[in-house]
């Protein structure tokens, strides 16, 4: 009968996802509407899209393990998490917004690129269009394999079973409602992982005997669990810390700032995403703390992952609730991996149409982008269905090398286009390719063990990539020729724009009819 209840639970919430992309699917009419919701999203949709989309399941099963098994010092990377995230908001998100559409109307990260620099070669969109499309198809088959084996471990059911059905259902919504399904659905994704992350930690803080009692028996446990540093290296520190600087070059982030439907609403969007966001990541300490302190209490009682603490989220909600109940907590794990694999499908199938077809010089209606789009989203999901066919494959590997690749590859080249005139073609194709290199050589081979460079610490590749890119752009950048007096202009007109807190709209859409 408990398998029942959590059935029942999981029906109703795949159910309402679907809904909530055929509702969708009424509201988009064309390909700008399909890959960017015709940039008239509530700041609201953006923030909790924009974290749902971040997040997935390290957030409920990863970070709470982590802490679970290694106390506070795990939480730096959830520190740099949220700084990159503010940083993001605060910084890129208004600028994005207003550029893209000053620059051409450019509704994908790639088109910004060419826009901006008045790339006539189309090398830049057609080279991060290849990034996003190689590492996102791969990205989205882990969070395929992610929800298979969720899938089995929770319910016991096959793992072709579940994984067909979290990826089938999750395929579903996304080529229906495409850029907007995907938002509105990790609206509701969103507000469930919040409510289960705040939810199991009190429910489980007061079974056992209140917030003293707690900090008791943790401290019994792991007497030294508070401290930020025991049991650290500063190597390992700024590795964790260094996450925060991917959020810059995320392409599935960047899309939600860029589909706003003005660069103002981006102060509701920061209070919003980020009061979502620390809500979260509180939740998951005292998670893992809450857990910590109930298997202490009851020794009879063992947690299911004891290697990796993973499950930790998992077992409270089971123990501790009704089974219908416990089943929609359980959802929060699959809301959290499909908001992101829907996301990346869009960012990709955008990539795939607007990018490389568009890239190689080939016109398309707005009709042709929106069934181009949803071809798109079909022939992803195909590939990374056949690659997630295996539970133990090695593109679960990719999932950490991809926020570096992304960050390295793309972060420096999404600050300088917004904050430095001087960018050049040649500068940003330098450093976004140089840095995706060094990201994807320092992950594989690890130099810096190798050579014993931070004393047999691995440091995180972010953070060479990120810095070669950034170096490499801007040198490249200083010896070849200037951008166009038309960059040049759009530069500085982004910059009067936010002086004057406006969007510079029929600017905007002049030149992008004129492109």
């Amino acid at each position: 009968m408990e398998l029942v209840f959590k059935l029942v639970a999981l029906a109703v919430y795949f159910a309402g996802m679907i809904g909530i992309g055929l509702y969708a699917f009424r509201r988009t009419k064309g390909g700008e509407d399909y890959m960017l919701g015709g940039r008239q999203l509530h700041p609201f949709v953006a923030a909790l899209s924009a974290g749902a989309s971040d997040m997935s399941g390290w957030l409920l099963m990863g970070l709470p393990g982590a802490l679970y098994l290694g106390g506070m010092v795990e939480a730096w990377i959830a520190i740099g998490l949220t700084i990159g995230a503010g940083l993001n908001w605060i910084f890129v998100a208004p600028r994005l917004r207003l550029y893209t559409q000053i620059a051409g109307n450019a509704i994908t990260v790639p088109s910004f690129f060419g826009n901006r620099l008045h790339d006539r070669s189309n090398v830049l969109r057609i080279a991060a269009g290849l990034i996003i499309l190689v590492f996102f198809t791969f990205y989205v088959s882990s969070g395929m394999v992610a929800g298979g084996v969720f899938f089995q471990s929770m319910f016991g059911g096959p793992y072709l079973t579940g994984m067909l059905l979290v990826g089938g259902v999750t395929i579903l919504y996304t080529l229906f409602g495409g850029f907007l399904g995907a938002s509105y659905t990790d609206v509701v994704q969103g507000l469930i992982m919040v409510v289960s992350l705040l939810v199991v930690p009190i429910t489980a803080m007061f079974v056992v005997g209140g917030p003293a009692e707690m900090f008791a028996s943790v401290r019994e446990v792991d007497p030294s669990f508070g401290s930020l540093v025991s049991g650290g290296t500063w190597v390992g520190i700024l590795s964790a810390l260094a996450w925060g600087l991917g959020y810059f070059g995320q392409p599935h982030i960047s899309v939600r700032f860029m589909a706003l439907r003005s660069s103002r609403d981006v102060r509701y969007g920061t209070i919003v995403g980020m009061s979502w966001m620390i809500l979260c990541v509180t939740g998951a300490v005292f998670t893992a703390m809450a857990g910590l302190a109930y298997f202490q209490q009851n020794q009879d009682r063992q947690i299911t992952d004891a290697e990796n603490g993973e499950s930790v989220f998992l077992d409270l909600a089971q123990l501790l609730f009704h089974p219908l109940i416990a089943g929609f907590l359980l959802a929060a794990v699959l809301a959290a991996i499909m908001s992101t694999v829907s996301s990346q499908l869009i960012v990709t199938s955008s990539a795939l149409v607007e990018d490389f077809i568009g890239g190689v010089g080939v016109k398309l209606t707005e009709s042709a982008k929106l069934w181009g789009g949803r071809i798109g989203v079909l022939v992803v999901s195909v590939v990374a269905v056949l690659l997630a066919l295996d539970p133990n494959s090695s593109v679960l590997a990719l999932v950490a090398f991809a926020w570096a690749g992304f960050g390295s590859a793309f972060g420096p080249i999404v600050l300088l286009s917004l904050f430095w005139r001087r960018l050049t073609v040649a500068g940003a194709a330098v450093g976004m390719v140089a840095g995706a290199g060094v990201a994807f050589v320092w992950g594989q081979f690890e130099p810096d063990v190798s050579w014993g460079l931070f004393a047999d610490q691995h440091l995180y590749e972010i953070i060479p990539g990120f810095a070669i890119c950034l170096v490499l752009a801007v040198v490249v950048s200083l010896i070849t020729p200037q951008p166009p007096a038309t960059a040049m202009e759009e530069f500085d007109e982004v910059l009067d724009s936010l002086a004057t807190r406006e969007d510079g709209g029929l600017k905007a859409q002049g030149r992008a009819s004129a492109r």
